[in-house]
C-alpha cells in the first residue's frame, strides 16, 4: 500500500489538472457484460474531487441497475460505488481533502451545509441524497468520462469502477491511512448499512434477543452489529435454509426457516422468545418479510428496523393494535451513519479487531475479470467480490 501511495503521489504533479486516460469496466448496454475501455477522466471541478481507485466490489445495488429491472436504463454507464481510494487532485473550494488522503467514496454525501447534515438526527443530506436516475455531476451537468468525445455516464455520483474518478467531495469520507483498502473498502454500502441499522438504529441492549430478516450481506452485517452489542440470541430467518452455517460467523444462533412453518414467522418466533423478540431488523425489501419483522417485536418495548427497500407499489399493512400496544417500526438510509463524520469511525472498529470484515470477502478477482464478480453475485456464491485494479 505505501508504494502505491508513493506512485500516486509522484504523478501529481504531471495529471493534477489535466486530463487522465486511464482503464474503466463500461456497461454499454443493460445485462450485457462490462467492457474494460479506454476512457479519459476530465480533471475536478469546484467542490470535486479525482480519486484513484484501487480496490472496489460489487453491491446488489450496481447489479440491480446494471439489469436495469423496473428502471428506465441510462446507457453507457460506469458503474460502482464500494471502493477504496486515494485522492489524486481536487477542485477549487475543497479544503478538507488534500493529494495523498486515503478514502472511501459514498453512493450518499455529506455536505455540512444543509438542514439535513446539521441535524443529529438525520443523515439523508438535502444535496448529495443517493440519485440513481441523475448520470452527471452536480457542479454543470455534465459528465466527467468520455471515450473519443462520447460522454460516458456517472452512477450515483462515484463510478468506481474505473481506475480514476471524479466524485463530489460529500461524498469521500477520509479514513486512517493505516487502515486496508482491500479491505475496508466494503464499508462503502452495504456492511454499514447492515451494521448501522442494528447499533444506531435498533439499539440492542447486552443480553437481548435480536431477528434478522434476510441473510445476504446486509443483514449479516445487521447480525454483525448484535453480536457487537452482546445480544445474547440472534434468529437468523431467510428462505435458504443453506445460509445458516455461513450465519453462525456473524453470531446467528437460531434459525427460522418460514417455508418450513404452516403459520405466520412472527407467531414462531413469538413462539420462541416467550412473545417476541426485543428487536428485529428487516433486510429483504419483501413486504411479507417486513410486516413480519414488526409482529414478532415484543409488546411493550419491541423495536422493528427496516432496511430493504420494496418495489413502488408496495403498501404496508398491520393492525393498528401492534402500535398502540408499545411496538416501535424505524427506517433507515445507510445505517444512519453520515458519510464523512461517522465511517471513520467505523473504520477504527475494524482496526481495533471489534468488527470482523474478512469473513465478508469471498472472492477477489483482478479488474480485467470484473464479470466474474458479477457471476459471483447473480449465482449466490458472493457476499463481497473485491476487485483489484491494479490487476
Amino acid at each position: 500500500m505505501a508504494s502505491t501511495a508513493g506512485q500516486v503521489m509522484r504523478r501529481m504533479a504531471s495529471t493534477a489538472g489535466q486530463v487522465i486516460r486511464c482503464k474503466a469496466a463500461v456497461a454499454w448496454e443493460a445485462g450485457k457484460p462490462l467492457m474494460i475501455e479506454e476512457v479519459e477522466v476530465a480533471p475536478p471541478q469546484a467542490m470535486e474531487v479525482r480519486l484513484k481507485i484501487l480496490f472496489t466490489s460489487l453491491c446488489h445495488t450496481d447489479v440491480y441497475f446494471w439489469e436495469a429491472k423496473g428502471q428506465t436504463p441510462l446507457f453507457p454507464r460506469i458503474f460502482g460505488h464500494e471502493a477504496g481510494a486515494i485522492v489524486e487532485s481536487v477542485g477549487e473550494g475543497v479544503t478538507d481533502l488534500k493529494p495523498g488522503d486515503h478514502v472511501l467514496p459514498v453512493f450518499t454525501g455529506e455536505c455540512k451545509e444543509c438542514r439535513q447534515c446539521k441535524s443529529e438526527e438525520s443523515n439523508m443530506c438535502d444535496l448529495l441524497r443517493i440519485n440513481t436516475d441523475r448520470g452527471v455531476m452536480l457542479n454543470d451537468g455534465k459528465s466527467r468520462f468520455s471515450i473519443r468525445g462520447q460522454p460516458i455516464y456517472h452512477f450515483v455520483g462515484t463510478s468506481t469502477f474505473s481506475e480514476y474518478t471524479v466524485v463530489h467531495v460529500g461524498c469521500a469520507a477520509k479514513i486512517n491511512p493505516a487502515a486496508p483498502l482491500d479491505k475496508v473498502c466494503v464499508l462503502s454500502c452495504g456492511i454499514s448499512t447492515g451494521l448501522g441499522a442494528t447499533l444506531n438504529v435498533a439499539k440492542p441492549n447486552k443480553g437481548s434477543s435480536v431477528a434478522i430478516f434476510g441473510l445476504g450481506a446486509v443483514g449479516l452485517a445487521a447480525a454483525e452489529g448484535a453480536r457487537i452489542s452482546g445480544a445474547s440470541r440472534i434468529i437468523g430467518v431467510d428462505l435458504n435454509s443453506n445460509r445458516f452455517e455461513e450465519a453462525k460467523k456473524f453470531g446467528v444462533t437460531e434459525f427460522v426457516n418460514p417455508k418450513d412453518h404452516d403459520k405466520p414467522v412472527q407467531e414462531v418466533i413469538a413462539d420462541m422468545t416467550n412473545g417476541g423478540v426485543d428487536r428485529s431488523v428487516e433486510c429483504t425489501g419483501s413486504i411479507s418479510a417486513m410486516v413480519s419483522a414488526f409482529e414478532c417485536v415484543h409488546d411493550g418495548w419491541g423495536v422493528a428496523v427496516l432496511v430493504g427497500v420494496p418495489n413502488k407499489d408496495d403498501a404496508f399493512k398491520t393492525h393498528p393494535m401492534n402500535i398502540l400496544n408499545e411496538r416501535t417500526l424505524k427506517g433507515t438510509f445507510f445505517g444512519n451513519y453520515k458519510p464523512r463524520s461517522d465511517l471513520p469511525s467505523v473504520v477504527e472498529k475494524y482496526m481495533n479487531k471489534e468488527l470482523e470484515l474478512e469473513k465478508f470477502i469471498t472472492h477477489e478477482v483482478p479488474f480485467s475479470e470484473i464479470n466474474k464478480a458479477f457471476e459471483y453475485m447473480l449465482s449466490g456464491a458472493s457476499l463481497r467480490c473485491i476487485i483489484r485494479m491494479d490487476a
